[in-house]
């Protein structure tokens, strides 16, 4: 088995169909740096070869862990990393300016002990922070050699298109790729975030395509509630939150589906995104080597027509079941004080 190779947006790079997520690496998932690294080699040996981290996952050890794993083997990686979450009690070790960007990726070569990252994506927009402050600073980046290529995670159509339109105008370096969150759960980006990635020849890594775990088979109706790590998470994981019970009946059809269709629920998650002719590479983000195991052989498998048909039927194009995986919430949303009047 090997992972099949896509064209990373139009830089001219070829990535695997599934790129592996190093969030669960560290203490909020597994902390054995050992186990963490011997599921990368399994990656890495199964053919992956696009890998994504972020400094403020585990407080930069799960880069840590990245930078062990890829010794002797990083010339053969496209290597992803993020800035933008916290990272210390510092009101300015946080953000998208100029000052913070410039410390935060010396921070992640160190740790990750390389000498440039392929993908260096802005891990959240944030509002009060001007868009070409953030793509000067990342084409100064680029022009030293520190970094390849601009990213964006969880950007909004509006921001994804402001910042192709500051590149042309301002002379900076383009943001090439986008890491939305997209699942059979989590459709929302069908409207308007893939058809703009593909306007303007984007890349896109979707995050959470098993939706946090919703689309593994643990979560069912009238099983127990099973142990996450991301269960304090506002409820998102609880199975009995009424929030959640749109989702849990979907995720009844799903396992339904899959069974009939004659492939584990993982794999009908996996491929439902792959096929989508937007998508690059949807992150997988195993906690343990089964995990990842059980995920390998999605890269290669393509739904039938009538399935995609059916998985349409228990939940709609570009329809988000649940706000809580959206990703992201704008300030004009979050924020009362921007919805009245002084």
């Amino acid at each position: 088995m090997s992972i099949p190779l896509r064209p990373f947006g139009r830089t001219g790079v070829k990535v695997s169909a599934l790129a592996l997520g190093t969030m669960m690496f560290g203490p909020r998932g597994n902390p054995d740096h050992d186990d963490s690294i011997r599921i990368v080699h399994r990656a890495l040996d199964a053919g992956i070869n696009l890998v994504d981290t972020a400094d403020v996952y585990s407080q930069g050890e799960s880069e840590t862990i990245v930078g062990k794993a890829l010794a002797g083997r990083r010339d053969s990686v496209f290597l992803a990393t993020k800035f933008h979450g916290r990272m210390g009690e510092d009101a300015n070790r946080f953000g998208n300016s100029r000052r913070w960007i410039v410390k935060a990726v010396e921070e992640s070569l160190a740790r990750l002990q390389t000498d440039h990252i392929d993908l260096y994506q802005v891990h959240r927009p944030e509002d009060d922070t001007d868009i070409d402050e953030t793509l000067g600073a990342l084409s100064d980046l680029v022009h030293q050699g520190k970094i390849r290529y601009i990213g964006t995670s969880t950007f909004e159509p509006s921001g994804i298109v402001e910042a192709q339109w500051v590149a042309e105008k301002r002379g900076r370096e383009r943001v090439v790729a986008e890491q939305p969150p997209y699942s059979v759960l989590a459709r929302g980006i069908e409207r308007e975030v893939l058809p703009v990635a593909q306007k303007y020849g984007l890349a896109v890594i979707p995050w959470s395509p098993l939706a946090g775990g919703w689309l593994t088979g643990k979560f069912r109706v009238g099983a127990a509630q099973p142990e996450t790590s991301r269960g304090a998470q506002q409820g998102r994981f609880e199975i009995g939150d009424p929030a959640n019970a749109d989702k849990l009946q979907a995720v009844e059809a799903l396992a339904l589906l899959a069974e009939e269709a004659g492939i584990s629920l993982v794999h009908l998650a996996l491929a439902f995104v792959l096929e989508h002719p937007a998508v690059t590479a949807p992150i997988i983000g195993p906690r343990t080597f089964e995990q990842l195991e059980g995920q390998l052989d999605a890269a290669s498998l393509r739904l039938a027509p009538d399935v995609l048909d059916e998985i349409d039927k228990i939940v709609p194009p570009g329809v988000t079941l649940s706000a809580r995986d959206a990703g992201y919430n704008p300030p004009s949303v979050t924020d009362s004080a921007r919805r009245r009047r002084a």
